[in-house]
């Protein structure tokens, strides 16, 4: 098998086995541009900072009451927000691992937040169903803009400069083109759990919680793949992008990681793949740069980093 086609965890050797949280380990997040670190959220209430190179953790931040399910990082690395069960938006410094804001607001537990480009703008999106912008320049403790569209709760947010995509639980994509101040809805049938786009945002991956992961048209909401064969009814399972967006990565909750050809939808060998995690893995994430690594975290404590056999 090429190296080019196959980021499967048996292409590759584990690296480093991240392993500090006490229970289940929701998301984890490469830092930007050349991202030597993973910042880690866990239901024991931490935000972990890791070097992925050495596996080794370099700082905890303790604030939340409540699990973690939500990270993002800022443009620059220099701040990251975290939301889970406190229904509140906590902005952090990564240096003095402290946190410089808390945006209130939320009826429910807060599934997910993104920065856009200039981490200026956060948005929220919650179990309440609602979508909360806050600027962070301003003052002000109050969003910007509510987005209330949603009839049940958001499990995943991304945001372009000109337009904010969100995924529910009652079975939408929903893109909002903030320009022309226009909603478009596309109705996948299934609980949403994760909206990953390509990089030129034509297409995105929509992962759903009846084992199915959907490659959609962003123009026209058309499905232009679907990947079966990995199971996942039932836990936010986030699939992402391989090597050069030519495939498609996903865990699941038998712990295994399975890879599809993204042309094709054909599944890539070992199938079945083995099990890495001995439970749910919760994230999938490629490395923004390094073509040869990944990462999964999982309900069983653990983040595991993936390099590419050489």
């Amino acid at each position: 098998m090429a190296p080019s086609r196959g980021p499967l965890p048996l292409a590759r050797t584990l690296h480093v086995t991240l392993d500090g949280h006490k229970g289940p380990v929701n998301v984890a997040r490469y830092a930007k541009g050349s991202a030597k670190y993973i910042l880690t959220g866990g239901q024991d209430r931490t935000v972990r900072l890791w070097n992925a190179s050495l596996g080794t953790e370099i700082k905890a931040f303790n604030a939340h009451g409540y699990e973690v399910l939500s990270i993002a990082v800022a443009h620059d690395n220099a701040k990251f927000v975290s939301s889970g069960g406190d229904r509140s938006v906590f902005i952090w410094d990564v240096t003095s691992g402290t946190t410089t804001r808390r945006l209130p607001g939320h009826m429910g537990k807060i599934n997910a937040v993104e920065f856009n480009e200039d981490a200026s703008i956060v948005a929220s999106g919650s179990f309440d169903s609602t979508v909360r912008l806050w600027d962070l320049r301003a003052q002000s403790r109050s969003p910007i803009q509510i987005l209330e569209e949603a009839r049940d709760a958001i499990q995943t947010i991304h945001i372009e400069s000109t337009s904010i995509t969100t995924g529910s639980v009652d079975g939408h994509v929903r893109t909002y083109d903030l320009r022309k101040g226009e909603l478009r809805s596309d109705y996948i049938g299934h609980p949403v759990t994760a909206v990953v786009p390509t990089q030129d945002s034509q297409t995105f991956l929509v992962t759903t919680l009846d084992s199915h992961i959907r490659l959609i048209d962003a123009t026209n909401g058309k499905m232009l793949n679907d990947f079966i064969g990995h199971t996942n009814s039932s836990y936010r399972c986030r699939a992402c992008f391989g090597l050069g967006e030519a495939t498609v990565v996903c865990g699941d909750e038998d712990g295994m990681v399975w890879a599809w050809d993204l042309l094709d939808a054909k599944l890539l060998q070992p199938n079945p793949p083995p099990k890495v995690h001995s439970k749910v893995i919760t994230w999938t994430e490629h490395h923004p740069s390094d073509a040869g690594e990944m990462i999964t975290s999982s309900a069983d404590g653990t983040c595991k980093v993936w390099r590419l056999n050489t």
